[in-house]
């Protein structure tokens, strides 16, 4: 029997994780971090050496608690988070903190584009998704805020790129993590070229970018300086995956045209897979998947369920102490709260864009329908079943566009592991919710791209038939569908257009 280590790097936590050839998580180390530092409101930056420091720490706890299973170790991958950018000089040392992709900084877009660029967007009806995505791009607001520090700055990566250098001393990345900011074809699967329409959009020189390689392709091999930091062996075998989102999507089995990954993770995304390109919504790429051959159209909701860390934070501190002494989690709690709310929180609807995304740059979010007797509890589902409602539009816009059919929905992410936001998500969905055997989903879609590489397996579809087992199946319940149904298709679907005046002229303010 052979093993894989994977790293997950996520927002708030990392953890290293071991897989058999079965997918059975055998053991995981895991270590929880401060998110972010935020200099002011609205900042979110990270020092790139912190995830490293972490990685560390955690490779040297499995080689010291686990050296029996770290021995039949074959090779190992890493898969972070995206939207990163971190600076590096001509030693490849680290510049500044890295600005996360959660942070709310936007850039001055008032230099005009090439006229002939412009004009195209202008046709297009693009102006405003076009300088919502300027103002996005990090590399341009540190040349306009910190030029001195930007004279200095020889290659920008993603922090994938980053540890992929720390462990064998390649500055190389996966086109399957290249998302982000960055002037890159993710049709093609290579970097813009200096001729199309969009790369003015991004401002960055491609001099900036470092090469990119293939899922499935090996990186390197453990360098004996990294031996030394993290303890694992010289020589053992670092292998390309993707993005947290592409594994996850692997790790729930979205291979086949007719199942939908949906992530219930700080941010909460919908995406299947597809031999076909197509853009989820018009001038928004498809990911390159994980599954070579493939893309992930995908729909975001960029603050998710976050959204339920904010609740938690601001109104529900005082369950802290309570769940402490029970030995559960406070959103355990919350969620039993909710179990005597009815579907539609009694009439409390939420429109989830605490965050608004790049096609409707002014959007806010909203909560209507308030009365005397809402609760805490009403305002909690509110917001999950909000996110469900998004999803569920995003996702039936991917279908319409894609000319796919999704017949069943695989979930992943912290909200999975609730088995009433399981079933709230295929009332709402009115399909069946399949939820697979572990909630580490991300790493185990890392795996299945590494026993890939190995020849463990001859293909990714044959490693997901060994490695993926659905374990739980949410069926919708036909009273609750009723009642979800109306309030999508007669209120939700119509809300923003409703709003949208309204938060327009906020934006003003």
């Amino acid at each position: 029997m052979s093993n894989v280590l994977v790293i997950d790097v996520g927002t708030q936590s990392m953890r290293g994780i071991i897989f058999d050839e079965k997918g059975n998580l055998l053991v995981k180390e895991q270590v929880k971090y401060v998110p972010y530092i935020s200099k002011q409101n609205g900042y979110m930056e990270q020092s790139a050496d912190m995830y490293w420091s972490v990685l560390c720490d955690i490779t040297r706890k499995l080689t010291e608690r686990h050296a029996d299973l770290m021995s039949e170790v074959i090779a190992m991958s890493v898969d972070t988070f995206r939207d990163t950018a971190v600076l590096l000089d001509e030693h490849n040392n680290v510049l500044r903190d890295m600005i996360l992709w959660s942070d709310q900084r936007t850039a001055d877009v008032s230099e005009p584009l090439p006229a002939k660029n412009a004009f195209l967007f202008k046709l297009a009806n693009m102006t405003r998704t076009v300088n919502a995505i300027r103002g996005k791009v990090k590399t341009r607001w540190i040349m306009q805020h910190e030029p001195e520090l930007w004279a200095k700055v020889h290659k920008v990566a993603h922090i994938s790129a980053y540890i992929n250098l720390l462990l064998t001393g390649n500055l190389v990345d996966s086109y399957a993590s290249t998302i982000g900011h960055f002037p890159f074809d993710h049709k093609k699967k290579r970097y813009l070229s200096e001729k199309d329409l969009t790369f003015p959009v991004y401002g960055l020189d491609l001099k900036y970018m470092i090469p990119i390689c293939s899922p499935g392709d090996v990186v390197g091999t453990i360098s004996a300086e990294c031996a030394l930091q993290t303890g694992l062996p010289v020589g053992l075998k670092v292998i390309a995956s993707g993005s947290d989102k592409g594994c996850e999507t692997v790790g729930v089995g979205c291979v086949d045209t007719n199942v939908a990954s949906v992530s219930f993770g700080t941010t909460s995304t919908v995406q299947f897979s597809t031999k076909k390109y197509f853009e989820p919504e018009k001038f928004m790429p498809a990911y390159p998947a994980v599954l070579k051959d493939y893309y992930n159209p995908e729909v975001q909701i960029f603050r998710g369920y976050w959204m339920i860390s904010w609740f938690k934070q601001n109104f529900a501190r005082h369950l802290e102490k309570r769940a402490e002494e029970m030995g559960r989690s406070v959103e355990e709690i919350m969620n039993e709260e909710i179990e005597s709310v009815s579907a539609g929180s009694d009439g409390l609807i939420l429109q989830p864009f605490w965050q608004a995304g790049l096609t409707a740059p002014e959007a806010r979010g909203a909560i209507i329908g308030f009365s005397d007797y809402h609760t805490r509890a009403h305002v909690y589902r509110a917001i999950i079943e909000g996110i469900d409602f998004a999803l569920r539009e995003g996702l039936e816009r991917m279908e319409k566009r894609g000319k796919q059919k999704i017949d069943f929905i695989a979930v992943s992410g912290g909200g999975s592991q609730s088995d009433l936001i399981c079933q709230i998500a295929a009332n709402i969905f009115n399909k069946p919710v399949k939820r697979v055997q572990t909630y580490e989903t991300s790493a185990l879609g890392a795996a299945i791209v590494t026993f890939v590489s190995c020849g463990v397996y001859a293909s990714e579809h044959d490693a997901i038939s060994n490695m993926v087992r659905y374990t739980d199946v949410f069926t919708p319940e036909p009273t609750a569908v009723v009642t979800y149904e109306h309030i999508y298709k007669n209120i939700y679907l119509k809300l923003y257009a409703k709003l949208q005046s309204f938060y327009k002229y906020l934006e003003k303010e």
